[in-house]
């Protein structure tokens, strides 16, 4: 009979675990866009351009300098001048020097270091933590790391032709981005009173 023929075909034969499993939708997956490193010095010449040389030293990439928006007397720091270094990795490359930044966290964040659009940042005080040789010429410098986490379907909201909004069921929140790096590198999440 027609029922038997359904419930003997091989498509309907898929194990339930399967159909449960809670990552079935690829879409669903997250996963690093980029991670943006910024150095900031607070001011130009000498002690930048060698925050630069960390900063391609580490990731084999040219660093953009960022300028400073308006003068502020009691930092020292006039308009227009270039007082920090950025720069942003993807890929594979992205993923090994942020294993990096959270082994020197011991893999600990708090909550507060998750924003709501479901990125993180956080920030290391020397760079020879990373596993850069110190040299006494460069000095030390600190870090922030900030890491942008999408998925499949993100680009619908920047591209040229068409653009749409991102459905708010496909946005990334903090619980799910929080849940994420506790799954991804078994972090520690503290909440700070």
């Amino acid at each position: 009979s027609f029922s038997t023929r359904i419930s003997s075909s091989p498509s309907s034969s898929t194990s339930p675990s399967l159909i449960t499993m809670a990552d079935a939708n690829p879409m669903k997956e997250i996963r690093v866009e980029k991670l943006i490193l910024n150095c900031c010095v607070g001011e130009s010449g000498d002690r930048l351009t060698r925050a630069a040389r960390v900063l391609e030293q580490l990731t084999g990439q040219e660093p953009v300098y960022s300028k400073a928006r308006y003068t502020v007397r009691s930092f020292g720091i006039r308009r227009n001048e270039k007082i920090s270094v950025h720069v942003s990795v993807r890929g594979d490359k992205a993923l090994e020097i942020l294993e990096r930044g959270l082994k020197v966290k011991e893999y600990e964040l708090k909550s507060r270091n998750f924003s709501n659009t479901g990125n993180f940042g956080f920030g290391i005080a020397e760079h020879i933590d990373l596993g850069i040789k110190y040299d006494p010429s460069t000095g030390i410098y600190g870090m922030d790391f900030f890491v942008v986490l999408g998925r499949r379907g993100f680009r619908i909201g920047r591209r040229k032709l068409l653009p749409a909004k991102v459905g708010i069921q496909h946005k990334i929140t903090k619980e799910e981005s929080i849940q994420w790096f506790q799954t991804k590198y078994d972090g520690i999440v503290v909440n700070e009173a």
